[in-house]
């Protein structure tokens, strides 16, 4: 992610550092959390403190003293964050059980609201049953609902449901007034082809920009390459196809900590085939 894509999602960083960080002591403590997540969300693929303090323009000894010094390790959310990318649960519930234990020590209750929907992800990703992960999704979102970060809460929700029914093909059935919050431009597409709108889907997938560089950037693309896909626009294809093809090895969105639509590579199986088809 570059700095453009980072102030797009400005106020749900913030909100998430918030609650992570909320029993630090200091605010030059809590301000530091947040330049350490800002750095690892940069464009780099060396998330060492060297070269994640040179993306910031900051001194790397800062940062360094903030993850050997503060009683929340915040490494254990990122850790677990990146072993659910790679469908690791068995190491990412150890992380999600440290980050608990540290919390109830530091009475850091938001911890909880964050590894409750890891929980979730990881029912949606290993269970037998998506009744029953999108029945934990409702009860994380409850949590998260009394947790005062509407800019993560606003259409977090159904987007995991979408997400959920997209990979299973499952109905994809929402009301009307169903509140997609900053996530609107690359799941309007699909929720309009499945009210038989066919060329307001086309207009709205010709419109769509390409999602944030963010946790959530794979999971914004497949149901986007779906859409593109039904609709057999290829330029969409194709531009899919690109971004979606470093991430093929990993399960979309589940870097996010909080929800899946399933394995990368099952939609550019998808992409794959739609694209050798001769017109």
């Amino acid at each position: 992610m570059d700095e453009g894509g980072l102030a797009r999602v400005r106020v749900r960083l913030e909100e998430f550092a918030a609650g992570v960080f909320a029993g630090l002591p200091r605010s030059d403590q809590r301000a530091t959390g947040l330049r350490y997540l800002r750095g690892l969300m940069l464009d780099g693929r060396r998330k060492s403190m060297q070269p994640l303090a040179e993306r910031l323009g900051v001194d790397h000894q800062q940062l360094q003293q903030f993850l050997t010094s503060s009683t929340w390790d915040v490494t254990h959310l990122v850790r677990l964050q990146a072993r659910s990318a790679l469908a690791d649960f068995t190491t990412g519930d150890q992380h999600a059980a440290a980050a608990d234990r540290l919390a109830e020590r530091h009475d850091r209750l938001l911890v909880g609201v964050f590894t409750q929907w890891y929980r979730a992800l990881r029912l949606a990703a290993t269970g037998p049953s998506p009744q029953a992960a999108e029945a934990a999704y409702r009860d994380a979102a409850a949590q998260l609902a009394n947790a005062s970060m509407p800019g993560v809460e606003r259409g977090l929700l159904p987007l995991a449901l979408l997400c959920q029914r997209v990979w299973h093909g499952d109905p994809i059935r929402f009301d009307n007034d169903s509140d997609w919050g900053p996530y609107t431009p690359w799941v309007r597409p699909l929720v309009l082809l499945t009210q038989d709108r066919p060329a307001d889907a086309a207009a709205a997938l010709r419109q769509a920009p390409d999602p944030p560089r963010d946790l959530l950037f794979e999971a914004l693309w497949c149901p986007t390459a779906q859409a593109a896909i039904a609709l057999d626009n290829r330029t969409a294809m194709k531009r899919a196809r690109t971004e979606l093809t470093p991430a093929a090895n990993e399960l979309a969105g589940a870097g996010s900590g909080m929800l899946t639509v399933g394995p990368v590579s099952r939609y550019l199986d998808h992409l794959t085939a739609a694209l050798s088809r001769t017109r």
